[in-house]
């Protein structure tokens, strides 16, 4: 039976727009079936959930909801053992997490925990069972998928960061060729991914550069997503709260 998979690059405050990818599985191929910049442009009725905008799209409801944010099932208060657990094993490929707080994500994480809990996606932390939501961490997933020896420097707000003092037109050719990589990979296990994410032209700045790098993160979160439920990730973490990082 065909199966569908949400990935979420949820944004940690209010203000910010998340980017959403809907893959589909059938017959044994995965294919991205819609993506997004925000809640907004891919909910297709302002009444629609997320989950309800899924069915809407596909017919079907997300098997996982995989979400790059803090989840868990108790209220987050700072640093927690899942956080502990992922930086110890893929520190050393400078994939540590960062530290959760009250106000980060907050009330926002809340929100979204409780509304896919109510849609019949509760979260799923030691154990996988369909249908759930599970939090998930791109940067060492993005190290399992290209074979990359450190953590990838794809965030286009860090590129000076990347590569100090290095002018900005080769900065935005370093950035474009591991987007690249990164959108080849993805292609290699979900159809479609290269049509629907085509590289920016280098006169593309602000808003419109973060978006494409949110839907982007977005498929890596629905990538990560589809190894879990075909058994292909591991938990990273606590019966409350656990980062799920494939194989």
């Amino acid at each position: 039976m065909p199966r569908a998979v949400l990935g979420i690059d949820a944004a940690w405050t209010a203000r910010h727009p998340s980017g959403v990818a809907l893959v589909v599985e059938t017959a044994g191929q995965w294919r991205l079936a819609a993506l997004a910049p925000s809640y907004a442009a891919f909910c297709l009725s302002p009444d629609d959930s997320l989950v309800a905008a899924t069915r809407r799209h596909v017919g079907l409801s997300p098997a996982v909801v995989a979400v790059d944010m803090p989840l868990s099932r108790q209220p987050i208060v700072g640093r927690r053992p899942a956080d502990d657990a992922v930086s110890r094993a893929f520190g050393r490929f400078k994939c540590g997490t960062h530290s959760p707080t009250p106000e980060r994500p907050g009330d926002v994480g809340h929100r979204l925990g409780v509304a896919l809990a109510r849609e019949g996606c509760p979260l799923a932390t030691l154990t996988l069972t369909p249908p759930c939501a599970i939090e998930v961490y791109p940067h060492p997933a993005l190290i399992r998928l290209t074979g990359a020896s450190v953590r990838l420097p794809y965030k286009c707000g860090r590129s000076a960061q990347y590569w100090p003092e290095t002018p900005l037109a080769e900065r935005q050719r370093r950035l474009r060729a591991v987007w690249a990589e990164i959108i080849a990979a993805l292609e290699g296990r979900i159809a479609g991914v290269s049509a629907a994410l085509p590289l920016p032209p280098p006169t593309v700045r602000g808003a419109a550069l973060k978006a494409f790098e949110d839907q982007l993160d977005a498929v890596v979160c629905a990538h990560i997503g589809i190894e879990a439920l075909c058994g292909r990730a591991q938990p990273y973490g606590d019966a409350d709260a656990a980062v799920w990082v494939p194989d």
